[in-house]
């Protein structure tokens, strides 16, 4: 009993459901269009209000690119060069995707110190390199000078009368 309960509920909000569909395409107000339809104005008006409580889904914007077209401003391109990408031109290797808007990744010592290794091999280009890790050229070249170890020298101070001396024994 209390499923065929269920199946009168779902068919009586169908069927409002459905009228109220029809009364939005119609150009009729809600009033003329019960008093066409044959329906009870009171009942029309409670599943109206139930309909538009419920939450809507959000209508999906589209977005156009203009292909082909471009405004007068833009570049224009040398009959050599092209925009297109090809997936050969581009060593193999991790991906890591740019941080979300506001967000920032934090690499470990161990990670900088691989990627500055694996920019360092010869052939290597840095920019490739930091773009397939998705961070900036300059950011491998802070690295290096935060990593790399401090040379020092060894450096002797001595009077110059003295050191003409011990050579000249």
């Amino acid at each position: 009993m209390v499923d065929d309960n269920g199946a009168w509920t779902r068919q009586s909000e169908a069927f409002w459901r459905a009228r109220h569909e029809a009364w939005k395409r119609s150009d009729l107000n809600q009033r003329q269009y019960c008093e066409a339809e044959g329906i009870p104005l009171k009942a029309f008006g409670n599943w109206r209000a139930k309909f538009k409580a419920e939450p809507q889904p959000l209508e999906r914007k589209l977005l156009y690119r203009r292909r082909g077209q471009s405004h007068s401003l833009s570049h224009t391109l040398s009959p050599g060069l092209s925009h297109v990408t090809y997936p050969s031109s581009r060593p193999e290797g991790p991906i890591v995707p740019r941080p979300r808007e506001g967000h920032r990744r934090r690499f470990g010592e161990a990670d900088k110190r691989r990627i500055l290794e694996e920019a360092a091999q010869p052939g290597a280009s840095v920019s490739d390199v930091a773009r397939r890790y998705g961070i900036d050229r300059r950011i491998l070249c802070r690295w290096k000078q935060e990593l790399s170890p401090p040379a020092f020298v060894i450096v002797e101070i001595t009077d110059v009368a003295v050191s003409v001396e011990r050579r000249a024994s």
